[in-house]
């Protein structure tokens, strides 16, 4: 019943999408994904553009999928450590972290992966979707609490009609937002997968800029 709304939200209420300047094409084995990037987040749409233009995202694979959480791609955890761990200067890029009220953990938002470290900074390469579960108010005030945040009335009220993943937010990125085709992504995000979140079947993508 909340994939149907969430579907249902997506065909009727897009208003955020509408004034933004860029829109991306993820074409994947199981069809095709749009995504509309914030201008509010403009150092983040501007790392993926300049990505994707280099060719980065030319072959790439969603590579730790977890059901009710995230469909993450691009450069892995484990390769970005071992690239990292191996540059004799211990250079580790990073982007500074973007946070934005309109910019939150909702169904089919886009993030910027990163590890732990202190400034919330992003990785270069690496992105998610959120796919996200139901969410109650209880769970909301713990969050506010234990974060020391408080959520808008307008990302309260779409956590609990719509669920998402509310308990990332202020720690990770969020820089743009499913469009068209998020019965796409909701399809990925079911697949089958090893202990270590990788899908059985490679799930192949390429991402190029939407004139």
């Amino acid at each position: 019943m909340r994939t149907i709304l969430i579907l249902l939200f997506f065909l009727f209420n897009q208003a955020l999408s509408f004034g933004q300047t860029s829109r991306l094409l993820f074409k994947t084995t199981f069809g095709e994904v749009k995504v509309v990037l914030y201008d509010f987040t403009p150092k983040h749409r501007e790392l993926i553009l300049t990505a994707i233009k280099e060719g980065t995202y030319a072959s790439s694979f969603f590579n730790r999928i977890i059901y009710d959480f995230v469909v993450q791609g691009g450069e892995h955890d484990i390769d970005i450590e071992k690239r990292e761990s191996a540059d004799p200067l211990g250079v580790k890029p990073r982007l500074n972290p973007e946070f934005d009220e309109r910019a939150f953990h909702k169904v089919g938002a886009l993030g910027a992966g990163r590890d732990g470290n202190p400034m919330k900074a992003s990785f270069l390469n690496q992105l998610y979707f959120v796919v996200g579960k139901s969410v109650s108010a209880e769970e909301l005030d713990k969050l506010e609490l234990k974060k020391g945040i408080k959520y808008t009335a307008g990302q309260r009220e779409y956590y609990l009609k719509y669920g998402g993943q509310p308990r990332l937010d202020g720690d990770y990125t969020v820089f743009g937002e499913v469009c068209e085709g998020l019965d796409v992504l909701l399809k990925i995000s079911k697949v089958k997968t090893d202990s270590l979140d990788y899908p059985i079947e490679p799930i192949k993508f390429t991402l190029t800029v939407l004139e």
